[in-house]
Order: structure tokens, then C-alpha cells, then sequence
């Protein structure tokens, strides 16, 4: 019994990776979740969440250390290490740190001072006090800890580095210490390995779980933006009857102010479903189609820019496309559409911030070719993004318009840029405006 259930098991794992496209599909899942889902080098960024554990860390080092060295004496303690690694729990409490979790020089101090603390600190103290009972335990607490404050990916590189730079700097300047038994290790590498086994599996799952939980947060988004769609079609049928009975009125300037009405309600119809198309396109996000299509970016330009809706007279004036080479590339028509109605909005929003009425010229489309390459840039003269922001206005959730801004319209835009084969880029100046660069594989 014991020979067949291998073979079985064999022959489940031939059949299940022989199906049509199961191997691809399982290569593409662990390709995307390896280096494409977004790495949160945070896990839960929060104020207080850094601030604990700063105080964690500047508390529990020199606890822990009078704990080995005085009351359970360990063969090896170092009060100047323990002193080290608590005053790097200070970074963490460092206001420039606290004020914006969010922030890449937070994620960088944060991953740093984790990694110093954490693999590379206990892998020495494990190697200097030769693997015993008390390091054993500290160690596998450590690797737990790692995967539960940062992402998988980040911990366990963090690990196996920092593992491998202990042990190099333990043979060159670590104390002399007895070689463990062979029953010794035996049981400390099984110990270890189902502890980081379990780490991984655990950190895998809580990925997946927040990757479902923003999923289900977008899907209700868009679910609450497409049943707007029920009020806003009365309203435009309640505009078509006060349409027509202005017919009836016999004084014209009656009709006239009736008409404007109406044409005024269509056009606040028609700004509603333009924002509800926006919705529903963030809604998705993390599962945009795969079905592609040739796109022609001189005729999609012209039909956003002609079919745009408008607040005033003045914002399609102010918008200006110049043709000077049209392309092909391969996309989804109507979700690029999408992004450049994403990066219209913003600009018109730039423009709006500032004192002077947009004049013509003020957003500028360029369609181009540049060695090769598909080039689409939307030019505005706003107000512009203060350089620490550039690098995060593609992350979802993060706006640089706080007030009204949700920060899913260029995290969707760099989502279909990037799945069409190319790339999007951001050149601003406070106070002079911003340029949005896309670049594209031309199919012609």
C-alpha cells in the first residue's frame, strides 16, 4: 500500500499539470506573485503602528538584554549590540517617518531598520550562543515576526541575506564556540525550516487575503457607480418632457429659459455618467481583460477629446490636439479611452486650481512618433506636482487632491499603459504645470 500511494500521487500531479493551459496558468500565478502584485514593504503603514513598534524596539533591546546577560545568563550577550539595535527603534519614531508611512523614504528606513534587527542581529546572537534552546526559540520568533510586519517576498530575501552576512561575519570575527551534535542541528534545521515554512505560507495568505479585500472593495465601487445609472436615465427622460411641453408655451423667451434648463440637466446627465464610467473603470484594477485590439491613437484622441464632457465653454477651448504622426498599438479601445479621460480630468482639475480661467492652449495632446516608439503626451498648465510626490501619484489610493481624490484614476491608467506593452511617466514643476508621458510599442 505504502509503494502505490506515491505513484498515485504522481499520476494526479501528471494529470492536473496536463491540462490545457494549467501549467501556463500556474507559471503566469506564480510569475505575477512573485513580481508583479505590488510590493508593501509596510504591511499596514499606520502612524501608531510605527510608532509601537519604535518603542518595541527602543524598549525590548535592552530588556532582552539585561534578561541573557543578568537574570538567565546566556554563554553570549552584548549590551554595545543591544545598544545599537535599540536606538534604531528611534527611525521609527522620527517624525519625518511617522507623519507619512506611505511614503518611499518611510518603507526604506522601516525595511532597513528591520533587517538590521531582525535576520541580522538574531542570526548572529543564534550562531554566537551556538544554536541553544534559548536562540532556537528567538530565532523562529524572529522569522515570524519578519513575514508579519513586512511582505513575504522582502522577508524571506531579507532573511536569507541577512542569514548568510551573520554566518560570514561569525567565522571572521564571531567567539569560539563547540560545534553542534549532528542530532543537535538535525533538530534545529527541521525546527527552522517548519517555522519558515509556515512564515512563508502564512505570508502568502495574508497577500492573497488584502489583494481580496481590496478587490471586493472595488468591485463595490463599481456596483454603487452603475446602479447611479437608474436615477440618472429618469432625469434625462424627465428632461426630454420638459422638452417638449416647452413646445407648448407661446412665449418664446419662456421656452428658451426651459431649453437651457434641459440642455444644462443633459449635460450634468452626461458629466455623472462619465464619472460613473470612471468608477467602473478603477473597479478594475486588479483584473483589467486580457482581449486586445489595434488602436489607432490619432482617431481614439480625437473621439475623447470631441466627446469630453465639458463643464464650460472655455475647457474645450483650452484644449488643444496636435497630430504630428499617428500610430497603432495593441490595447482595449475603450479602457484606453478611459485613461486618457483619467489624465483629462486631472488636468482640467490642475487648471482649475489655479487663479486665471484656462485659456486656449492651456492642455495640450501631442501624438508622435519618437525612434519607433508611439508617443501620446498631455501637456497642462496647472499647478503642478511637488517633486517628493512624482514618484507616488501611480499608487493606488495615494492623491496628491486629498479633498476629492480618490488615487485609482493613474494607478488604473499605469495598469493599462503597462498591459498594452508600455510605460507612462510624470515631468512636473510646482506652480508650472505637468507633463504626462506615454510611451507605447507602435504596431505599424
Amino acid at each position: 500500500m505504502t509503494s502505490v500511494v506515491p505513484a498515485r500521487i504522481k499520476q494526479q500531479i501528471r494529470a492536473l499539470w496536463g491540462r490545457p493551459g494549467m501549467g501556463g496558468r500556474l507559471q503566469a500565478r506564480i510569475k505575477a506573485e512573485l513580481f508583479q502584485e505590488q510590493l508593501d514593504l509596510i504591511l499596514h503603514p499606520s502612524r501608531w503602528r510605527l510608532r509601537w513598534l519604535g518603542l518595541f524596539t527602543v524598549v525590548g533591546h535592552p530588556l532582552f538584554g539585561w534578561i541573557w546577560g543578568h537574570w538567565l545568563p546566556q554563554p553570549y550577550e552584548s549590551p554595545a549590540l543591544r545598544a545599537v539595535m535599540g536606538t534604531l527603534g528611534l527611525l521609527l519614531i522620527w517624525e519625518s517617518i511617522v507623519n507619512d508611512p506611505s511614503s518611499k523614504l518611510s518603507a526604506r528606513i522601516f525595511t532597513l531598520v528591520f533587517w538590521l534587527q531582525l535576520p541580522l542581529f538574531f542570526s548572529w546572537m543564534y550562531l554566537c550562543n551556538n544554536g541553544n534552546t534559548v536562540w532556537l526559540a528567538s530565532f523562529c520568533a524572529m522569522v515570524l515576526i519578519y513575514y508579519h510586519v513586512t511582505d513575504w517576498r522582502a522577508a524571506t530575501l531579507g532573511t536569507l541575506s541577512g542569514a548568510l552576512l551573520a554566518w560570514m561575519l561569525f567565522r571572521w570575527f564571531g567567539p569560539t564556540v563547540a560545534p553542534l551534535s549532528e542530532q543537535q542541528f538535525s533538530i534545529n534545521a527541521v525546527v527552522i525550516a517548519f517555522t519558515w515554512a509556515s512564515a512563508v505560507v502564512l505570508g502568502l495568505s495574508s497577500a492573497n487575503l488584502r489583494r481580496e479585500h481590496l478587490q471586493h472593495t472595488l468591485t463595490t465601487m463599481g456596483i454603487m457607480a452603475h446602479e447611479l445609472r437608474t436615477p440618472l436615465a429618469t432625469m434625462s427622460l424627465i428632461g426630454d418632457a420638459v422638452r417638449n411641453e416647452s413646445q407648448q408655451f407661446k412665449e418664446l423667451a419662456h421656452a428658451q429659459r426651459l431649453e437651457q434648463l434641459v440642455v444644462r440637466l443633459h449635460m450634468l446627465v452626461r458629466n455623472m455618467n462619465q464619472q460613473i464610467d470612471t468608477q467602473i473603470a478603477n473597479a478594475r484594477l486588479m483584473r483589467l481583460p486580457t482581449h486586445k485590439e489595434t488602436v489607432g491613437a490619432a482617431a481614439l484622441l480625437r473621439n475623447v477629446v470631441k466627446d469630453y464632457p465639458y463643464r464650460n465653454s472655455r475647457e474645450r477651448e483650452s484644449v488643444a490636439l496636435v497630430l504630428r504622426k499617428d500610430f497603432s498599438f495593441e490595447s482595449s479601445y475603450r479602457l484606453f479611452a478611459q485613461v486618457i479621460n483619467n489624465l483629462l480630468k486631472n488636468a482640467f482639475r490642475s487648471l482649475a486650481a489655479t487663479s486665471a480661467a484656462p485659456k486656449p492652449g492651456d492642455l495640450r495632446i501631442e501624438v508622435g512618433v519618437l525612434n519607433g516608439c508611439g508617443r501620446i503626451v498631455v501637456t497642462d498648465q496647472g499647478t503642478g506636482i511637488a517633486p517628493e510626490l512624482q514618484a507616488r501619484v501611480f499608487e493606488p489610493f495615494f492623491s496628491t487632491d486629498r479633498g476629492t481624490g480618490h488615487g485609482l484614476g493613474l494607478a488604473f491608467c499605469q495598469q493599462v499603459v503597462e498591459s498594452a506593452g508600455g510605460s507612462i511617466r510624470v515631468q512636473s514643476e510646482p506652480g508650472r504645470g505637468a507633463v504626462f508621458i506615454i510611451e507605447l510599442p507602435s504596431i505599424d
